[in-house]
């Protein structure tokens, strides 16, 4: 089965191919697509090397399935090429979340919804995967009325650019900035572009793609998303309204039955979840568990999951992989 990676040099791209290598899927064939100035140069690939070509070119070659992790833009120009072409898109961006004819897969949540006709496939939101997961069997079970979320994000989420930032601010060194601010020793309480509510970009997708994902508008939710100077992965603290009343002991019980789900909640040991426990692990935790004592009905919990991993890469494999399971492309 060949497939194409449109982004491959980049950090997600980069994460994609670690991933399809290490979950060992079917994989004949690697084409790995990057912009103009990367043509030419070889990856790597469970012991074979591929050169990067351009994106015409990876049409040409008939992949099955398309990972796209190269931007919005790139992803509106391009994925309906893919799908006229018969190429089965997972795309990274934001550019088909909110179209109401493109499906927004978790695939431990919404997978059962695709059928072969969805060629071209959205990957949530990083911040909205980890957070669905611990909502969903806990909707399920008591009926979320409301959420208040507030993000703290690694500064992988922005990219190469502000990995640097962060490093070269470590040391000392004065460099190319990704941020507005230094980042180092400081949090930045915007991630994305502001929109006229006062809100930014990042927060809204984190309202509109739970609300798509899970099948519920009916859930209310509010967010403010902040970036920190981490690198494992993003943490999120939650605190959850119920229609009806929970047991602490079930909540912890049903989370620990959750697929893609760990829980980590021992107070008396320290345990709870962190970016640095999080880094490179394809699951998302939680811990912090708790009856939020201002509220009836109402829960805190803290969930982290790296947002390379399960946030992208990850969980657009798991798309491919369910796509195979099903024979659906």
């Amino acid at each position: 089965m060949k497939v194409a990676v449109v982004g491959a040099t980049g950090l997600v791209g980069t994460k994609m191919l670690e991933v399809l290598a290490q979950r060992n899927f079917p994989v004949s064939e690697i084409i790995p697509v990057a912009s103009e100035r990367s043509i030419g140069k070889e990856i790597e690939f469970k012991g074979n090397k591929y050169k990067v070509v351009n994106i015409k070119s990876a049409i040409d070659a008939k992949p099955a399935i398309a990972l796209f992790s190269a931007g919005g833009n790139t992803s509106l120009e391009w994925a309906t090429k893919f799908e006229a072409a018969g190429i089965t898109v997972i795309d990274n961006s934001s550019a088909w979340r909110m179209d109401p004819q493109k499906k927004l897969i978790v695939p431990e949540v919404n997978a059962a919804s695709l059928t072969a006709a969805d060629k071209i496939i959205a990957n949530p939101n990083c911040s909205t995967i980890q957070m669905v997961l611990v909502l969903k069997p806990l909707h399920d079970q008591y009926k979320i009325k409301r959420v208040v979320v507030s993000t703290y994000q690694s500064v992988t989420g922005t990219g190469v650019k502000a990995v640097n930032q962060l490093m070269n601010e470590r040391k000392g060194i004065k460099g190319e900035m990704a941020y507005k601010y230094p980042i180092d020793l400081n949090a930045i309480p915007q991630i994305d572009l502001f929109m006229e509510n006062g809100y930014t970009k990042e927060e809204m997708k984190m309202v509109k793609e739970t609300a798509k994902i899970m099948g519920d508008d009916s859930i209310k939710l509010t967010a403010t998303c902040v970036r920190i100077p981490t690198m494992g992965g993003h943490s999120e603290a939650v605190n959850i309204e119920f229609e009806n009343d929970f047991d602490i002991e079930d909540v912890k019980r049903i989370l620990a039955n959750a697929p893609g789900v760990i829980v980590q909640d021992n107070i008396a040991e320290f345990l709870y979840p962190m970016p640095l426990t999080a880094h490179d692990k394809d699951d998302t935790f939680v811990g912090r568990i708790r009856r939020d004592e201002s509220q009836a009905n109402t829960l805190n919990c803290w969930i982290v999951s790296d947002n390379l991993r399960k946030g992208a890469a990850t969980n657009a494999v798991q798309i491919a992989e369910y796509l195979v399971e099903k024979g659906l492309f």
